[in-house]
């Protein structure tokens, strides 16, 4: 492990996927290009590659998750993996079982990579050095989403289906709009498009969803704030919505769904505002009538299922790159 980045080896390769903070632009665009061939692969009668055969996948979802954990389970097996979901309800979890005593007896029983969702930020990376102090090098580690911290591979998938569409990640514009202060997603995806090269990044939101960390990060990169949703809008290339994250929210920080809705909800009027060949995105699960409004989550410009469909890819990519890289 790399103490400057636990998620390189000493080569710079990658051994775990723990956030998009900190990889270079090559390894970001390294798994892009490595997801394109899968993307053919889904295509096939036969989906099946051998590039993790006899390796065993843990799935550990301590948070609840339909495309996320379903995505990594169809990646995991169409790369010909053993695919082991733990169910957390009914595991010595349940009982009061450590998370390490977890991962220390998963270990034991010869796991190759574990995929782990959890509600506190930085469990991942908890993982992933607990198994290092304990000469485990050989397992990896997966973020797939760790509290309001990061979710990498999302962020991922999000890129790739902003190449697939727009090819150019240079010459964008891109308005990211919601629940910016609660978004794991979010934080992911503004790393990627700040890494990746975007010339102008969006944040919009009402003041209270966006992160007080948002000007240090404006200073950082081509990002900016606006409240106002037809000014985040005018001339964007991509709009990626968001999800309004109300298990994580504290106190009162929106009047009232309707309230947002009519203000910041994506409907096909402010979306005129847009580029006519702008695309529509949305991480999941969709709270329709209020971040998006069904004309635009069901119409042309929307590529929401789509970009579930590249997320199996791009998973495939991050799993054979980490099982690669021993």
């Amino acid at each position: 492990m790399n103490l400057a980045n636990p998620q390189l080896n000493d080569h710079g390769e990658l051994i775990h996927l723990l956030s998009l903070d900190g990889l270079p632009r090559e390894i970001l665009h390294g798994i892009l290009d490595r997801a394109a061939p899968f993307t053919a692969v889904a295509e096939r009668e036969v989906k099946k590659v051998p590039l993790l055969r006899g390796k065993s996948v843990f799935n550990l979802f301590f948070e609840n998750s339909t495309r996320t954990r379903t995505t990594f389970e169809i990646a995991a097996k169409r790369l010909s993996a053993d695919v082991i979901n733990l169910n957390i309800n009914t595991s010595s979890a349940a009982k009061g079982e450590s998370l390490l005593d977890t991962v220390d007896n998963l270990a034991a029983m010869q796991a190759d990579m574990f995929v782990v969702r959890h509600a506190s930020s930085g469990a991942p990376y908890l993982i992933a050095q607990h198994l290092a102090a304990t000469g485990r090098n050989h397992i990896h580690v997966v973020n797939a989403g760790d509290g309001s911290h990061s979710h990498p591979t999302q962020g991922l998938l999000d890129m790739y289906t902003i190449r697939h569409y727009k090819r150019d990640f240079t010459k964008l514009t891109v308005a990211v709009v919601g629940d910016i202060l609660h978004s794991r997603v979010a934080r992911s995806q503004l790393h990627a498009l700040v890494t990746l090269g975007v010339p102008e990044i969006r944040l919009v939101g009402p003041k209270t969803l966006l992160p007080a960390a948002a000007a240090r990060m404006i200073e950082k990169g081509p990002l900016r704030v606006c409240h106002d949703i037809n000014e985040g809008l005018r001339g964007a290339d991509v709009v990626m919505t968001l999800r309004l994250q109300n298990e994580r929210m504290q106190g009162a920080l929106l009047p009232s769904p309707q309230e947002y809705f009519k203000s910041y909800g994506l409907t096909p009027e402010k979306l005129e505002l847009a580029k006519p060949d702008a695309i529509v995105m949305h991480p999941g699960p969709m709270n329709r009538g209020i971040e998006i409004d069904s004309a635009v989550a069901d119409g042309k410009q929307a590529v929401i299922l789509p970009q579930v469909t590249f997320g199996i890819a791009v998973r495939m990519a991050v799993m054979s790159m980490l099982a690669g890289s021993q």
